[in-house]
């Protein structure tokens, strides 16, 4: 552990000591859900700096709805045209979701590939 570490650490014990964290807002309340925990891990960090600037990624509004539509579905009735609709919205879905990871490296699109080689070999010229 480095210094800042247990500097980082002291500070958070004193004040924890002088009850400064008591009146906080949500203690001793479970931790809202994560909304990233269907993001793979190794791109989480990543989209909660989109998510901090306001930005967030078709894949991960894909993923809330089709969490959205599977609770709906187990609450739906079995009968009638809403259950059907549902399923059909969540195999398009899916179905998106998978298409959009396939062939997605950020060199197998030819226009961003060619600007990126255009950024390396260039100073400062862009041409699209």
């Amino acid at each position: 552990m480095s210094l800042l570490d247990r500097l980082a650490d002291a500070h958070i014990e004193a004040a924890a000591e002088r009850g400064e964290f008591d009146d906080l807002e949500g203690a001793g309340k479970p931790l809202p859900r994560d909304d990233a925990r269907d993001v793979p891990p190794e791109l989480r960090a990543g989209y909660r700096l989109l998510k901090n600037a306001g930005y967030v990624p078709a894949e991960i509004e894909a993923r809330r709805e089709i969490r959205d539509i599977e609770d709906l579905l187990r609450t739906a009735a079995t009968e009638g045209d809403q259950p059907r609709r549902l399923q059909r919205r969540l195999r398009w879905l899916e179905t998106k979701l998978r298409e959009s990871r396939r062939g997605r490296a950020l060199l197998s699109d030819p226009h961003y590939a060619n600007a990126i080689r255009q950024r390396l070999t260039q100073d400062n010229e862009y041409t699209p």
